[in-house]
């Protein structure tokens, strides 16, 4: 049976690497709709060579222009936010792949969930700012999470081998970024473009610099405490600057079951279109001679500030990790900006995070106020430092 497929965030690397995994399937997968936010050329190329029924691009202004190079077609466009949550809710899709940068489609990822849809998520925030309510709403309806991230991915693979009660710990690699063996000091005159000079991935700018900070980390943390149910003292960070192997997960009898693939991103995405399947795949094969050694460090606390803070957050739970998510997505702005030095984006995250009364985030609402409050909290304070 030929399963339909909606793409939120189509140009982006996810997206991109998303339609060629589609391409290598065959034609039991259809792309049923594509969105983007600003990418209109892009999207519009993306349209005309898949001719979903549905197109979104989210950001209105450039709604005109993409009328102009697909309004040839016999395809549907939408402008605006609420472009994304009617492509989520429509009734024959049946994977909606989330790969919006940020918590901007949220909404989306939670409509998906009340119809009952697979949610393929890419992106962090979604369980990061919205884990308990996410998970309750997935538990209602039926819906399942298949996680995109090559390290939850390789978690949830990994977790095949046993039951959550047997979980002893779960283990999120991480290659360090381009500070790995940098002290507190040396961070202190990072300048954007050694922050954007990632060693093994190649990603957006956002994405980028959160791995530099190890941020992606700290929200991994989170993610994880809400993908899979497990106490935050289970889960632990371990640097391994090869990036082979993506995560590891062991079992109360001392067994370790670890997933190894090159650092590509096809792998995952195709996982979770064809999960429980296994079928042959365009990502390149993994050749451990070819590789020789692997080698694995402690996480260093006292030089990435923002892993300790994830645990913190993620122990403090309610409106906490969304004000984490906001501030951090503010600051980095902030930075890519020029406005502020990289050490101060988490500098400027932990006092955003003193500042806050946390709140139980029991629905949408209080997402959102949280998520505001936050955003307009970093801009007050980045004009400070």
């Amino acid at each position: 049976m030929t399963k339909q497929i909606a793409i939120l965030g189509s140009t982006g690397s996810i997206g991109r690497n998303a339609l060629r995994v589609i391409d290598s399937l065959g034609p039991q997968y259809e792309v049923a709709a594509l969105s983007a936010h600003s990418s209109v050329e892009l999207l519009a190329e993306q349209a005309r060579r898949y001719r979903p029924e549905f197109v979104a691009i989210t950001n209105p202004d450039y709604a005109e222009r993409l009328h102009e190079l697909i309004g040839d077609l016999d395809i549907e466009i939408l402008a605006g936010p609420d472009g994304l949550i009617k492509i989520a809710e429509l009734p024959h899709v049946d994977i909606v792949l989330t790969a919006v940068v940020g918590a901007a489609g949220l909404h989306a990822v939670l409509a998906a969930a009340k119809k009952g849809k697979r949610l393929a998520i890419a992106n962090k925030e979604p369980l990061v700012i919205a884990g308990e309510l996410l998970r309750k709403t997935t538990e209602d309806s039926g819906s399942v999470i298949l996680p995109v991230d090559s390290e939850h991915s390789a978690v949830f693979q990994a977790m095949q081998s046993g039951g959550r009660e047997q979980v002893n710990k779960i283990i999120l690699t991480a290659s360090g970024g381009p500070f790995r063996q940098a002290d507190p000091e040396d961070l202190r005159n990072v300048t954007l473009e050694q922050a954007l000079a990632h060693p093994v991935w190649d990603m957006g700018p956002k994405i980028t610099i959160d791995s530099a900070t190890m941020m992606n980390k700290a929200f991994e943390i989170i993610e994880a405490r809400w993908l899979f149910d497990i106490p935050v003292e289970k889960i632990e960070v371990l640097i391994h600057p090869e990036s082979i192997i993506h995560s590891i997960v062991e079992f109360v009898d001392g067994s370790m079951i670890a997933q190894l693939g090159e650092p590509d991103m096809c792998l995952p995405i195709q996982y979770a279109l064809t999960y429980p399947e296994r079928v042959a795949g365009i990502a390149k094969a993994l050749r451990l001679e070819d590789i020789g050694t692997l080698t694995f460090e402690k996480s260093n606390l006292q030089t990435f500030r923002a892993l300790s803070l994830g645990y913190e957050v993620a122990q403090t739970g309610g409106t906490a990790p969304v004000v984490f998510n906001a501030a951090n997505e503010t600051a980095v702005e902030e930075f890519l900006a020029g406005r502020i030095k990289f050490v101060n984006i988490v500098e400027i995250i932990e006092n955003c995070l003193n500042r806050h009364n946390v709140k139980p985030a029991v629905c949408l609402e209080d997402v959102l106020e949280a998520d505001a409050w936050a955003r307009r909290e970093v801009t007050e304070l980045a004009y400070s430092v």
